[in-house]
């Protein structure tokens, strides 16, 4: 078998259960001791003999002749040695020493050990037992003593942590305690010396407004020859128009003339650059030639004079604009050669197709930004895309209605849009889920999502594109009426930090739960004129940390209750927007509690919301950091203004539909205008539309004291003159003013006087002019915030 060690296992298996090595050592061992005359007939007689009596009962020696035989007794598993005759003799002198040494041995072992028990008389097992148990109690008795110390000590340990915390939270409660009443005393000491402050500014005001007066009384008689003073006024400004002119801008550094004169547009630009040489040389500098936009002068702009303008430019160009521009194919194709173009914005041209995208992808692959709204453009632009524009991030094809779902699966194409972060799919109303679906799986990456006006919008059009796209953090959905709160729970894999929905009713105090459970890191919040939110939608919002934009405009179930339950969260000092128009169930315990907390608050819309009084606008001059504040529709009256004169910095104030408020303002004061001006010095804003009772009084009183003012609004006020509003519109930027009787809507009439139902208001005789409309900005973006 050593020859088999390493055979197959089977082939050893096989030998093992047929008993091959016993059967080759039976046959060997008898033809070795036999030897037979004829071996092959031995052999075959033994085989014979070995299956009659089974290889179960086969010996080694079953072969061999009896006669034959060794006569020994078997001491070892081989005889290998007798067989071969190496010892003539087994039992050997020494085996017998050593057998009997080992016997004798044995003997005085056993028989010592009898004795032994014999000899040594046996302790008293009774005696061993009772020292194995008093050993046992002790070490028993010892366990509990330790562990009773153990806990003791624990207890000690735990009672004296207990009472260093109470003595620390007394201190703590006593040091606030000292706190809070030295700030207490504090307060009282400020208010103190604010109100002296206060009523010493005021008294000072007063002696200021009779100056003013008495200043005004004198100017009565130049009054009846304003409009000849007002000529002279402007021929002294003529006069020192061409005085100025002598200050020559070209020898100002490049950089300063670079920026004066990218506040100018495109058409300014090229007036200033027809004055004369120095001019056209400053007006033909590169950066100036960056961003050009043709918007502005569509109505007057030629085909030739873009493409000559962006073959000249063509290098130096990296922003197009040619919103609403309608030019000839060959015009627009000459954008290609922009190479260096970064950002296109051909919406509304309806003069654009697929080709002249094709031309345009072709010449300029490095587009970033691509503005295709409301144009023509199919699935062959759409191709397009993934294709040349591999860098693009903002794309909007708002209101582009003839690509399909089949036009967005071309956007996987090539290298695909994969790094598109803004996507403007509004009014695109024939996209289905499966058009999702194809926008998840191209575009993965989309930060800002962006659709308005989708009527057919549904949670598992969101649903499907969530799937992928799980780095969205602003959506605007307005309108979407479709929309319910199943789309929040879907864009919880998301990361949202805006949300605007608007005109919905199918949105409920449930996804605010989402908001606060799943996003809370949002800062914006734009969820108006959706009727199903209540206070508990507010009261869901309290915990939230980073909001400082909040719109719940037309919100009419909203009330004191619940954003008394939102500024007491750690959001209050954080929200710098706050939009509750038309929360008509607001009061006067709202501004309390916003004066109280929402400290950093910038801008505060509080249109029509009917509870307001003049006693609560008085909490409004708490608010420091406001700069914007319309209170329009509201009852706020003449001590109401007074009030809000005490503020400092703000900058807009909207009072438009305020019927009460007047010129002859409350008792022991002037009028209420006549305060606003003199103490508002930094009003750029002033939206007072539909205040019938205002005069001509109150523009010569916003002249003297609101030297900032820029934009102002007089509609619907009868009793100001054309002519004052003529004086008036060569100091602004713009001015709105109509003599019109108020709408219906408003509920008064010219006078003031409400309206009963099925009541038209009078008609007093019709002054000359009785609209005028003065816009002198040269900047529009200007009048758009402050």
């Amino acid at each position: 078998m050593a020859s088999l060690r390493n055979a197959d296992p089977a082939l050893r298996n096989y030998f093992k259960e047929n008993y091959i090595p016993q059967v080759c050592e039976a046959l060997l061992c008898g033809v070795i001791i036999t030897r037979p005359e004829d071996p092959l007939r031995y052999l075959e007689k033994m085989i014979m003999v070995i299956i009659e009596n089974g290889l179960e009962s086969l010996l080694w020696d079953m072969c061999i002749d009896p006669s034959l035989k060794p006569k020994m007794r078997r001491l070892s598993e081989t005889y290998l040695e007798q067989l071969f005759g190496l010892h003539d003799q087994l039992m050997t002198p020494e085996l017998m020493i050593k057998a009997c040494t080992f016997y004798t041995g044995r003997l005085v072992k056993t028989h010592f050990c009898a004795w032994k028990e014999m000899a040594i008389p046996q302790v008293n097992e009774e005696e061993i037992l009772a020292a194995k148990m008093e050993r046992a109690i002790r070490h028993y008795n010892f366990s509990l003593q330790k562990s009773s110390f153990r806990q003791w000590c624990s207890y000690v340990e735990r009672n004296r942590e207990e009472i260093e915390d109470a003595v620390q939270e007394m201190q703590s409660i006593f040091h606030h305690h000292k706190l809070k009443s030295s700030l207490r005393k504090w307060k009282d000491q400020a208010k103190y010396v604010h109100q002296k402050r206060e009523d010493d500014m005021i008294l000072q005001h007063e002696l200021e407004l009779k100056k003013w007066k008495s200043k005004s009384e004198l100017k009565i008689t130049e009054e009846t020859a304003e409009e000849p003073i007002y000529l002279k006024q402007s021929s002294s400004e003529v006069h020192l128009a061409d005085d100025t002119t002598q200050c020559d801008i070209s020898l100002l550094p490049e950089r300063a003339i670079v920026q004066i004169f990218l506040y100018l547009s495109l058409r300014e630009v090229i007036t200033c650059g027809q004055v004369n040489h120095s001019w056209m040389s400053m007006t033909q500098t590169n950066l100036l030639w960056n961003a050009i936009d043709f918007s502005m002068v569509k109505s007057i702009i030629t085909d030739k004079f873009v493409v000559s303008t962006l073959q000249r430019w063509r290098l130096n160009v990296l922003r197009l604009n040619f919103r609403g521009c309608v030019l000839r194919t060959k015009t627009l194709k000459s954008v290609s050669h922009c190479k260096n173009l970064q950002e296109l914005n051909v919406s509304d041209c309806p003069t654009l197709t697929d080709d002249l995208m094709r031309h345009i992808s072709e010449g300029c692959p490095g587009i970033l930004y691509l503005n295709l709204s409301n144009t023509a453009i199919t699935n062959r632009t759409m191709r397009l895309l993934p294709r040349h524009f591999h860098n693009l991030q903002n794309l909007s094809l708002a209101y582009c209605r003839k690509f399909t779902d089949k036009g967005l699966q071309y956007l996987n194409l090539g290298n695909g849009c994969h790094k598109l972060i803004y996507l403007d799919l509004s009014g695109c109303t024939q996209i289905s889920v499966q058009g999702f679906r194809n926008i998840a799986s191209s575009c993965t990456g989309i930060i800002y999502l962006t659709m308005n006006d989708m009527p057919t919008l549904t949670d598992n059009c969101v649903k499907a594109l969530v799937e992928k796209c799980r780095s969205i953090a602003s959506v605007v959905f307005i309108g979407s009426p479709h929309i319910s709160d199943s789309a929040f729970d879907a864009l919880s894999a998301c990361s949202l930090r805006k949300i605007r929905f608007e005109g919905n009713k199918r949105i409920t105090d449930a996804s605010f739960k989402f908001i606060v459970r799943n996003y809370p890191n949002i800062n914006h919040i734009y969820m108006a004129d959706c009727k199903g939110i209540t206070d508990s939608s507010l009261k869901s919002l309290a915990p939230l940390k980073q909001l400082t934009v909040l719109n719940l405009a037309n919100c009419v179930r909203i009330g004191d209750t619940g954003l008394r339950q939102l500024v007491d969260g750690p959001s209050s000092t954080r929200i710098r927007e706050l939009n509750l128009s038309n929360c008509v169930h607001l009061s006067d315990i709202t501004l309390v509690k916003l004066s109280e907390r929402c400290l950093n608050l910038n801008y505060l819309t509080l249109r029509n919301c009917e509870y307001l009084t003049n006693q609560g606008i008085e909490y409004i001059v708490n608010l420091s950091s406001l700069i914007s504040l319309d209170l329009s529709g509201t009852v706020i009256s003449d001590e109401g203004l007074i009030a809000l004169s005490k503020h400092k910095k703000l900058k807009e104030l909207s009072l438009s539909e305020c019927g009460n408020i007047t010129d002859a303002g409350i008792e022991f004061t002037d009028s209420a205008i006549e305060m606003l001006s003199a103490r508002c010095h930094y009003l750029h804003i002033l939206d007072i539309c539909g205040c019938v009772l205002l005069t001509d009084q109150t523009l010569r009183d916003l002249q003297r004291g609101c030297k900032q003012l820029r934009i102002l609004k007089m509609q619907y006020c009868r009793q100001i003159s054309t002519e004052a509003a003529h004086r008036m519109a060569s100091l602004l930027q713009q001015q709105e003013h109509s003599s019109e009787d108020p709408p219906l809507w408003f509920g008064y009439d010219w006078e003031g006087k409400p309206l009963t139902e099925h009541q038209s208001p009078t008609t007093p005789p019709v002054k000359e002019d009785a609209s005028f409309l003065v816009e002198e900005s040269s900047n529009p973006d200007e009048n758009e915030e402050v």
